[in-house]
């Protein structure tokens, strides 16, 4: 994706703002003895940020703006290492508002929706975001929060919520709950907006069929504002990535070097016009590509498609790299299986051995299906693993992200 003559000039008044502010990429920048950049060229040999370095700067070294003109932070929803604590200007505020608006917008959702927001509010940056563009666009915020299944429904039913906005793991605990309890009909949702975790065909088809309504993607990190930087339309070609805020890169995650549109790699954003924190070259570690060509509804926003992993979620087993995806695509070429796994990885016996647990709807013989598993991802990957089988509903529901790979080795 070919940076334009403005977006340059964007980020040469990003550089110049972080050298005045000799935050840490300021301090990069200095040592490199970058002032500007003139092209393409240049710009890919700009060096690139980590998360490491946000940790770096805890608690609030990443001001590139004097403190007086911060009125929030934000931190990212990791549960390991130290937090990355992200500060917003005013601006920055508005600027994240206003591109979740254009999310609600190119999702066809409008003023006249009533939208339900089941993320968490509080440091992290979901809930508030999502609460934000949906005022910003003139729409009915149903501020519930993650939890409480029971209000949840019952709130839903009696304000005649229209959209839902969740994780993949709680659009799919809500699917399943509503189908128990028989309620479908008391449930208008037409459109569920979906992120901060990855989900497969089969979770997306499950959802998409019991809830009955449209899905979109949504994208982001709180790094890079939060979730709300991009979106698919209802031609579903791929997330729309707003290029007036974000330029984005698809690099090789081993050699760093630019990946050509279409190829898979790891995602790089630099954002534009932030202030409180901007970041060049940021290493996202999520997986995807750049889709070549234009979307059907004639946006000239460039497009991602899904995320396919992390760079970073590779797990070794018996000297074999397996990715979850690998495993995820194994287990929904098995229509008598659902959507929901887990993977465990312990070290025995001098070996690692890694049990994959799935669910069935108990109309297959638990053993034979345990059994063809195995074999598939043997003849997919390499090794054998031991699968269990267990009834639908077993393994457990989560009302944010749901744990997927459990490695035992390290505990």
């Amino acid at each position: 994706m070919e940076i334009s003559k403005l977006q340059l000039e964007q980020v040469n008044k990003q550089i110049q703002r972080l050298i005045a502010s000799n935050n840490f990429y300021g301090k990069k920048l200095k040592e490199a003895g970058v002032e500007r950049v003139e092209s393409q060229a240049d710009f890919e040999k700009l060096p690139f940020s980590q998360k490491q370095d946000l940790r770096d700067a805890y608690p609030l070294g990443l001001m590139a703006v004097p403190e007086s003109e911060i009125v929030r932070i934000h931190s990212s929803s990791g549960t390991t290492g130290v937090p990355v604590i992200i500060p917003y200007t005013r601006k920055d505020v508005e600027d994240w508002a206003i591109q979740f608006a254009r999310c609600y917008e190119y999702a066809g959702i409008t003023e006249n929706d009533r939208i339900q927001i089941t993320p968490g509010y509080g440091l992290w940056t979901a809930g508030i975001g999502f609460q934000a563009g949906c005022e910003r666009l003139g729409a009915m915020a149903v501020p519930m929060g993650p939890g409480n299944t029971d209000k949840q429904l019952q709130m839903m039913q009696d304000l005649k919520t229209t959209v839902l906005c969740a994780t993949s793991s709680y659009a799919l605990l809500l699917a399943e709950e509503i189908a128990k309890r028989g309620i479908k009909d008391k449930i208008h949702l037409k459109k569920g907006v979906i992120g901060s975790e990855r989900w497969g065909d089969a979770m997306r088809k499950r959802i998409h069929d019991e809830l009955g309504v449209e899905l979109y993607d949504i994208y982001g990190l709180t790094e890079i504002y939060g979730p709300g930087i991009g979106i698919n339309c209802k031609y579903d070609t791929g997330m729309h990535i707003w290029s007036d805020y974000i330029y984005v890169e698809i690099i090789d995650p081993e050699t760093g070097k630019n990946l050509p549109d279409g190829e898979w790699g790891e995602i790089v954003l630099t954002t534009l016009v932030k202030e409180g924190a901007p970041l060049i070259r940021y290493r996202t570690h999520d997986l995807s590509r750049i889709i070549p060509g234009e979307c059907p509804c004639g946006s000239k926003h460039p497009r991602i498609d899904v995320i396919a992993g992390r760079s970073d979620d590779m797990m070794k087993i018996k000297g074999v790299n397996v990715f979850p995806k690998q495993i995820e695509e194994i287990l929904a070429s098995f229509p008598e299986l659902s959507s929901e796994y887990q993977i465990h990885i312990s070290h025995l016996d001098g070996r690692d051995t890694m049990r994959i647990y799935v669910e069935t709807n108990g109309s297959v013989d638990f053993a034979l299906m345990a059994k063809q598993v195995a074999d598939r991802v043997k003849s997919r990957i390499g090794f054998t693993p031991i699968v269990k089988v267990v009834e639908l509903g077993v393994l457990p529901r989560s009302e944010k992200k749901s744990k997927r790979v459990i490695d035992e080795r390290f505990d």
